[in-house]
């Protein structure tokens, strides 16, 4: 199993030029506090595909945001399936799954190679930590809290072909955020893990796909490259826009019910 390996100490870890800054670090740190913040970080760590950042009841000890890559959350069932809890890109923090009981609850396992910065919690507590900081822990904290209750709806009230419209819809505005494309992304998960996260099977997360790609809401043009056609469309099939023309209206109407009606 691959584990996380140093990154040369001699390359120095700087957030003032850090392009993940703006996600990672709240705005408006004076050069002072950003210097303070930037003493919080005691290095970064590589983790190959494949590897892992920290398993299951590894000890809890530092936070991490992630530079480069991607990660994916995931828990263990009493006979060894894998359940993946989320999905993480870079300038995300992972690490507060052990902030409550000292030890870490999920595995966080790389997509991709990927790094990430090491926030070791002792000096987060520290009273030299920028007050700003701090309320900016809390604030991820309350985001991870607000996706996992989006996350239970979804899993709770939402049907297969609403959750993958979601879940692309999802990944758009995240890859929006870092200033990609949110038309047209890499998926770095494979379709089974989409479908344990969004709790459908592989075979119900292609053939949604496929009915997605026919009826002109995106476009497969690899089997992890997606590209989003008709994003009002997709509002509409998560429910998460009002009824409107969207941007398939040339096809008959008809078609385009009974097309939906086969997702159900």
């Amino acid at each position: 199993m691959d584990m996380p390996n140093w990154v040369d100490p001699r390359v120095r870890v700087t957030c003032t030029n850090c392009g993940q800054r703006p996600l990672c670090l709240p705005a408006g740190l004076s050069p002072v506090e950003l210097e303070n913040a930037e003493q919080l970080v005691s290095t970064r760590l590589r983790i190959r595909r494949g590897g892992a950042l920290y398993r299951i009841a590894d000890p809890f000890k530092s936070l991490y945001v992630l530079w480069i890559g991607s990660l994916k959350s995931t828990l263990s069932s009493g006979d060894g399936r894998e359940q993946v809890a989320a999905f993480h890109m870079a300038g995300e923090m992972v690490g507060f799954d052990g902030l409550g009981a000292g030890s870490h609850t999920v595995d966080v396992v790389a997509l991709e190679d990927a790094e990430v910065c090491v926030f070791p919690y002792s000096r987060l507590e520290d009273a030299t930590a920028p007050p700003a900081l701090r309320r900016h822990l809390y604030q991820l904290m309350s985001r991870e809290i607000v996706r996992k209750h989006a996350l239970v709806l979804m899993l709770g009230s939402m049907q297969a072909h609403q959750r993958l419209a979601t879940f692309l819809l999802d990944l758009a505005d995240r890859f929006a955020e870092r200033g990609y494309s949110k038309k047209e992304f890499m998926l770095r998960m494979t379709r089974a893990e989409i479908g344990s996260f969004l709790g459908i099977t592989l075979e119900t997360v292609s053939r949604v796909l496929s009915r997605f790609a026919r009826d002109g809401l995106i476009d497969l043009q690899h089997v992890t490259q997606v590209r989003i056609l008709d994003p009002q469309g997709l509002r509409q099939l998560a429910a998460l826009a009002p009824p409107g023309r969207s941007e398939r209206a040339a096809r008959p109407a008809a078609t385009r019910v009974l097309g939906e009606q086969a997702f159900a």
